[in-house]
């Protein structure tokens, strides 16, 4: 139990001195609790002596007074000093956290850890600071107060000590059963709160699905199913945790009856007087109950645990590393490439997606990623913004590599316009300011206007305050990537990469939002995964990749000489219904 305290207390960081001291402030309260026992053992010892005046009657009125003035107070110093700790320990936390996550490669994010990351989030930090911060020093009082007492029965008669003792080890051996058996049954019971939000995280995410392809009857049931098993587990874990407290309370009876039946033994051979076996039935009764307390806990306390080491777990992932120190020079040229790749392999896991790749971009040029889906066009986009690094070879900007580069230094210089647009529920003018937050008022409505979305947020009922859905679910595909596009333009930094903005959009969005782009794009160096070759026809370099290597690479007119993959690709778009809408 005592390691369980000192592993929130480690946690706490600089937060540990006021815990320790909300410690002093609730033994000193505790202590006052046993106050009325303390009065009543002192009226006793006056009624026998005959002596008992109403001067005495006075007396103990006003200290079991003051007793509860002074709990009062105590506990409050108490709360406001842990309390309070807990609250602002857990905000940090979080930030912190936001801050790991901010680092962490992008593959993390796409391996099923995003249900891990929200039941740390949601259940694993509040749990702890609603349930565990706020009685830390009350359980550790707990503690101080049970030593005391033990002594106290010693003063009293050694053999009622020794009684005492054997009493508590009993009672300490029960709790110590509850806790080795919390600590599992915790363990499974977060683990399966994890599972329901990946589940409750799916459900909601693919309700699109669900309703198209009328999945109610077997995804609700897969839902339902895991709600009942995260149900039957909690329910489990309070049975197994009520059986341990069971035999937590029928070891506090043997131990309360043991010390009274010694006490009335050792009155019958003259051992203890009456008025110390009087005190003694009054104490006896309150004598274990700081251990029962603590033990009581222990749902609590191992749950806590589990907590913890799930909170650490998500600390310890791997970040990608920022250790960089070197600078982007902005003037860099004379032959130098802005961006290029020299034999970078990279896989996801065991599986490699890229195989020795190698190319060069100059500045303010514009580079065109042609290929099938899979064959790793994305990847090397992603590469370049450094949401993994490679695994051989490096990539460069400006001649540097991008891991020598502090992050925020590399992401200043890069704007990405991905293909599925992600908005905060937030206003507009808030989500278009992503892109620079110093920006002025004519600065961000200027971004809207070369967007091409400036008119229709000023149609909104609040214009540039309208507060969006998550997501932006409450405007069309064509809106969203017009507003993230102008975020962009705000932004404007040097190297600008599109995944395919305009594939999901209809004609007209597609062409206000390639007025966008060319706005976004003058004076950049581009680079465009293209899914619709018409979009790259211009491409200062083509690069067609195939199977995480590039087939061929040039311009449009040199590879439409080559009898080549880009020229099946050409022909065939042109054959296709789609190629005339360009």
């Amino acid at each position: 139990m005592l390691k369980l305290i000192k592993l929130i207390l480690d946690f706490s960081g600089k937060y540990k001195p006021r815990i320790l001291a909300a410690f002093v402030f609730a033994f000193i309260k505790s202590m006052l609790i046993k106050m009325p026992i303390c009065l009543g053992v002192y009226a006793i010892m006056r009624f026998l002596e005959g002596s008992f005046t109403f001067n005495d009657f006075i007396f103990m009125a006003v200290a079991m007074l003051l007793s509860v003035v002074f709990q009062c107070i105590l506990q409050n110093i108490a709360d406001r000093l842990q309390s309070a700790a807990g609250y602002i320990l857990f905000a940090e936390k979080r930030n912190s956290l936001a801050a790991h996550l901010r680092k962490m490669p992008m593959g993390y994010f796409t391996e099923g850890n995003l249900g891990r990351i929200s039941s740390i989030l949601s259940n694993d930090m509040v749990f702890i600071e609603e349930n565990c911060m706020q009685d830390l020093a009350n359980l550790m009082s707990e503690i101080f107060s049970q030593v005391i007492m033990i002594a106290f029965l010693f003063v009293m008669n050694v053999w009622l000590g020794l009684v005492g003792l054997a009493a508590l080890i009993l009672l300490v051996f029960a709790g110590n059963l509850s806790v080795a058996s919390g600590l599992k049954d915790a363990k499974v019971r977060q683990e399966e709160a994890q599972k329901l939000t990946e589940s409750a995280l799916d459900f909601s995410e693919g309700i699109g699905i669900i309703k198209t392809y009328n999945l109610f009857g077997d995804k609700s049931k897969d839902f339902k199913d895991r709600i009942e098993s995260s149900c039957k587990t909690s329910i489990a874990f309070e049975e197994n945790q009520s059986c341990l407290q069971l035999l937590l309370n029928v070891f506090f009876a043997i131990g309360t009856t043991g010390i009274l039946v010694a006490g009335l033994y050792l009155f019958s051979i003259h051992q203890i007087s009456l008025i110390y076996l009087l005190g003694m039935m009054i104490f006896v009764f309150d004598f274990l109950i700081p251990a029962k307390v603590l033990y009581g806990q222990n749902s609590r306390l191992t749950v806590m645990k589990n907590c913890m080491d799930r909170i650490k777990s998500l600390f310890n992932e791997t970040e990608l590393q920022d250790s960089g120190t070197e600078h982007l020079d902005a003037s860099a040229g004379n032959g130098t490439d802005e961006i290029s790749f020299e034999n970078v392999s990279f896989g996801y896991g065991t599986k490699e997606v890229l195989h020795n790749v190698s190319f060069g971009l100059q500045k303010n040029k514009m580079l065109a990623l042609v290929g099938s889906s899979g064959s790793g066009k994305t990847t090397i986009a992603n590469l370049i913004a450094r949401f993994w690094d490679c695994n051989e070879g490096s990539v460069k900007i400006r001649g540097k590599d991008i891991r020598s580069i502090p992050l925020s230094e590399l992401m200043n210089n890069i704007s990405m316009v991905f293909q599925r647009v992600y908005l905060f529920q937030d206003t507009i003018y808030n989500n278009i300011c992503i892109g620079r937050p110093d920006a002025t008022k004519e600065e961000v409505y200027d971004a809207a206007r070369k967007a091409g979305c400036y008119d229709f947020i000023m149609a909104l009922p609040d214009g540039f305050n309208t507060v969006i859905g998550e997501g932006g679910a409450t405007l069309s595909g064509g809106e969203k990537q017009r507003i993230s596009i102008s975020r962009c333009i705000l932004k404007d930094a040097p190297i600008v990469i599109l995944d395919e903005a305009t594939a999901s959009v209809d004609a007209e969005n597609e062409r206000l939002i390639q007025n966008a782009i060319s706005e976004l794009c003058k004076g950049k160096t581009l680079i465009v995964i293209a899914h619709r070759l018409n979009t790259i026809r211009n491409a200062d370099k083509i690069l067609v990749i195939d199977g995480g290597k590039i087939a061929e690479a040039g311009t449009h007119s040199q590879l439409m000489k080559n009898d080549g993959m880009y020229k099946k690709f050409m022909t065939i778009r042109q054959n296709s219904k789609g190629w005339n809408r360009a």
